[in-house]
């Protein structure tokens, strides 16, 4: 491990703000940038091509929108558990990052909603292998002091690329309306070049974890372990009242004309206020307590579904909505793993991590289907504005389960 990429290195203690971040947690977010620009350019037309032109109903999007969100969950702590006990994570990213890749070249044949569903099923399952070795190495080459602002720094450039797929969609869609294919071979592009960044020129980190040799029984001790038990008890009720983003996009749409003609740029607006302030909010939950940062987010994305349940909207509105939702994920989405990593050993640090995103994964995914069926019963702004009122129960409920959390962060 080259001095840049030791935790704390050129700075004297008591001192974080001084500290840099490292080249590895710069080089992962080049990868994630690219791979973003990748997905997301498919992302962004997704739940208008799988309802406009696949032609499924609310239900099935539903159950398609909860596949893209939950089924990852099948292989997030085999993949932290794998970097964990081999000590070498990033070999595990790279075979994460790679099926993900390989899954946007054979979005070309599929045309049914089975077909669809193996890709989006491929795609996700990738995504679920690699975040959590992801994160482990983000941790190993961090300042443990500093660990919001370095995470805040990977979703920032991996927020440039969120930002930068929507466009990519957009621009060829003009180009040549309906010309999806395009888009998946333009996107498979991209992938594999993030895949190359990562393999050619990400440090491979031995992480402590792999000198401890950690067995399946201490793994699962730890994830299950009274210093988890509350942050993902909390991180659960959330998840479960967390609307996926096509649904908030698809009810824009429908009383907006705005959003109905910009489509793929609502991505846009959502991203780039996440661009903005990931590392502000990170450094802030480093300062402030991470657990209050989460919660304050997931207030934001309460009144992000009350301003989308809105009977009328217009420009301002819409772009209101998409700065919340932005907010949202700026404070949550590198602010969990933040949380975990502290709370489990080092050599568990990938397991503790995935066994959270695999609890919010899970969640999602039951969440999206919920939401979907209320859809086809009573329409997107009386649903929207029912799980307002279920979240602002469940934040009620997490506060009190984080309470003092961040007070417990010492890693033993």
């Amino acid at each position: 491990m080259s001095l840049r990429d030791r935790p704390g290195a050129g700075s004297a203690p008591g001192r974080g703000r001084a500290t840099r971040v490292s080249s590895t947690v710069v080089l992962l977010g080049v990868v994630s940038m690219l791979t973003d620009i990748s997905s997301e350019s498919v992302a962004s037309i997704l739940p208008l091509y799988l309802t406009a032109v696949v032609g499924l109903s609310p239900v099935a999007y539903g159950f398609m929108d909860g596949l893209y969100q939950g089924v990852s969950a099948f292989v997030r702590i085999a993949g932290g558990y794998a970097g964990d006990r081999g000590g070498h994570p990033k070999w595990v990213a790279v075979a994460g990052y790679g099926a993900s890749a390989l899954s946007r070249l054979a979005m070309l044949p599929a045309a049914g909603f089975a077909a669809i569903t193996a890709v989006v099923t491929a795609d996700r399952l990738g995504k679920g292998l690699r975040t959590a070795p992801r994160d482990a190495l983000i941790a190993e080459a961090s300042d443990p002091g500093q660990l919001g602002r370095a995470y805040g720094v990977h979703r920032t450039l991996d927020t440039i690329g969120a930002a930068i797929g929507p466009l990519v969609a957009f621009a060829l869609l003009a180009a040549v309306p309906g010309s999806y294919d395009s888009i998946f071979v333009v996107s498979f592009a991209f992938a594999v070049v993030g895949v190359a960044v990562l393999v050619l020129f990400v440090p491979n980190l031995r992480s402590s974890a792999g000198k401890a040799r950690v067995g399946v029984r201490r793994m699962l001790r730890e994830i299950s372990g009274r210093r988890l038990r509350r942050p993902l008890l909390a991180a659960s009720v959330l998840g479960l009242l967390t609307v996926g983003d096509g649904f908030v996009y698809l009810a824009l749409q429908e009383r907006d004309d705005f959003a109905a003609t910009w489509f793929p740029l609502l991505y846009v607006g959502t991203n780039v206020a996440y661009l903005l302030l990931a590392v502000p909010l990170g450094r802030l939950a480093d300062r402030v307590g991470r657990g209050r940062v989460l919660i304050a987010g997931h207030g934001a994305l309460l009144t992000c579904y009350l301003l989308a349940a809105l009977p009328a909207g217009g420009l301002g509105l819409t772009i209101g909505t998409l700065l919340l939702l932005g907010v949202f994920y700026a404070a949550t989405d590198g602010v969990l793993p933040a949380l975990i990593s502290r709370l489990v050993p080092a050599e568990t640090r990938g397991s503790g991590i995935a066994a959270a995103q695999t609890a919010v994964a899970l969640t999602r995914f039951a969440s999206s289907l919920m939401f979907g069926v209320l859809w086809t019963l009573q329409g997107p702004g009386a649903s929207l504005v029912v799980f307002a009122a279920l979240l602002a129960v469940a934040i009620a409920v997490a506060a009190v389960l984080l309470r003092g959390i961040d007070r417990a962060e010492a890693t033993p």
